[in-house]
């Protein structure tokens, strides 16, 4: 089963880390993703850009009215992610659990990734992705 670790951290929690050594930062989530890769859990690590950089397309209306900036109000960001392929939820809690570059005000959300599997296979729009996926290698 596919697992998404989504990191999390408030804009005090972001500001925490502006005196820590990137070197030293790089070094503890290069172990941790090099543990991951070990065990053979690890699909996919991201960083995100400054949320200051952040678009936000708002469908509330007609057209989508697009703003520059992050949400209205950033009380947790969304910093980066893990995609882990484990054997149950357990072990994705686990593995956010180790996370380095955590504490106060951080916060991993954990959802699964549904697979393909799970949609009707005689939808003709899953068998485009099916098909899309398997020339791609993802299948």
């Amino acid at each position: 089963m596919k697992y998404m670790l989504i990191m999390r951290a408030t804009d005090q929690a972001y500001a925490s880390m502006a005196d820590v050594d990137m070197d030293e930062m790089i070094e503890l989530m290069g172990r941790f993703q090099e543990e991951m890769l070990r065990a053979g859990v690890l699909l996919a690590a991201e960083g995100l850009e400054d949320p200051a950089e952040t678009v936000v397309v708002d469908h509330g209306s007609e057209p989508p009215v697009v703003t520059d900036g992050p949400y209205g109000e950033t009380k947790e960001l969304f910093g980066g992610f893990y995609l882990l392929n484990v054997a149950s939820r357990e072990e994705a809690v686990e593995w956010a659990k180790r996370a380095p570059g955590t504490g106060p005000g951080f916060k991993t959300e954990i959802r699964r990734v549904s697979s393909i599997d799970e949609f009707p296979q005689d939808n003709p729009w899953i068998q485009k992705e099916r098909a899309w996926r398997e020339a791609t290698g993802q299948l």
